[in-house]
């Protein structure tokens, strides 16, 4: 999994294959289109087990799952109307709200951020902080968080260079850190024979709710019904799969053959107590937590004005029921 923001020029030359979900009429009212922000993987496990439990079916939709090309920027498909449903992060809802783009989260998988930064255990690292106060390299992406991080840790000693993907720098360097998702890069480290130790970001207090599914808030004034349906359907399919990952796991791996079903299995594992963290129902979202991620993309100037929770999310529980 990854999680990268690109400019509004690559909208028009964004390539989304459908990979998933039924083919039926495309033009009906109950045709849901939900577009991923990544490739088939356990971090969307749940909307996977949905469509092959009937979870979707049985409220009367037609679910189409599909992804886009790598690092799309999917909020701005839902705001363009290209697709009726997405994946991002929350920090990225904030920026498009920002920007003037009515854009809605309504359901959040990860509550707690699976980003990482992954050091090599020989070196005795502590906490996070440590991988700033001494000499190497770190190497990530010029993303939010690491903006956050270095801002925090300033003065910081590590060289930080852009990240290209993979374990194969960090594997050959005893200095080298890298960015990575609970779910990918230290499994597959290990698994080559490195001894990677993953701090979470979240622990240094940046935490975006992560996987967030989001529509437009038109769709949501207009039909709320439609929107309960699919929330409570994600809902039954995350908790399916949570329960038991094997079935959407090896529907996924038909499609995404680059994974493993090994790693399939550990990835689903890894990201099972980032998901299910007991602090209420499946997907639910706090105010608290978007005010606070708001007023740290302004400290960090990546917005001028902080939206309003009220405006970045809805509450699906207090919209009409399906049943």
């Amino acid at each position: 999994m990854q999680h990268r923001i690109l400019s509004a020029a690559l909208v028009s030359a964004l390539t989304i294959s459908s990979l998933a979900g039924c083919h039926r009429d495309a033009g009906s009212s109950n045709s849901v289109d939900i577009t991923l922000d990544w490739k088939p993987e356990p971090e969307f496990g749940g909307f996977y087990q949905a469509e092959l439990s009937g979870a979707f079916k049985n409220r009367g939709l037609d679910l189409k799952l599909r992804t886009a090309a790598a690092g799309a920027p999917t909020w701005q498909l839902v705001a363009d109307g290209q697709t009726k449903f997405a994946t991002t992060a929350a920090d990225q809802v904030l920026i498009a709200r920002a920007r003037g783009a009515d854009v809605v989260a309504i359901f959040a998988v990860y509550q707690t951020f699976p980003q990482g930064i992954m050091a090599h255990h020989a070196r005795g690292f502590k906490t996070i902080e440590d991988v700033f106060s001494h000499p190497g390299t770190l190497a990530a992406e010029d993303d939010t968080w690491l903006k956050f991080l270095v801002k925090k840790f300033q003065p910081i000693k590590v060289t930080v260079t852009g990240y290209s993907g993979g374990v194969g720098a960090f594997l050959a360097k005893s200095d080298y850190s890298q960015q990575c998702f609970v779910t990918s890069e230290p499994i597959l480290a290990k698994r080559q024979g490195g001894d990677p130790q993953t701090f979470l970001i979240a622990e240094a207090g940046y935490n975006p709710y992560t996987t967030v599914l989001i529509t437009s808030g038109q769709t949501i004034r207009e039909n709320p019904q439609l929107i309960r349906s699919i929330v409570d359907a994600c809902r039954e399919g995350w908790r399916q799969y949570l329960d038991d990952p094997s079935a959407a796991n090896a529907a996924m791996q038909k499609l995404n053959t680059e994974m493993d079903p090994q790693t399939f299995t550990e990835a689903a594992a890894a990201q099972k107590p980032l998901i299910e963290t007991g602090k209420g129902t499946l997907g639910t979202m706090q105010a608290e937590r978007w005010n606070e991620l708001a007023r740290q993309l302004v400290d960090l100037k990546v917005i001028e004005t902080a939206p309003p929770a009220a405006h970045c999310f809805v509450d699906p529980d207090k919209l009409p029921s399906t049943r």
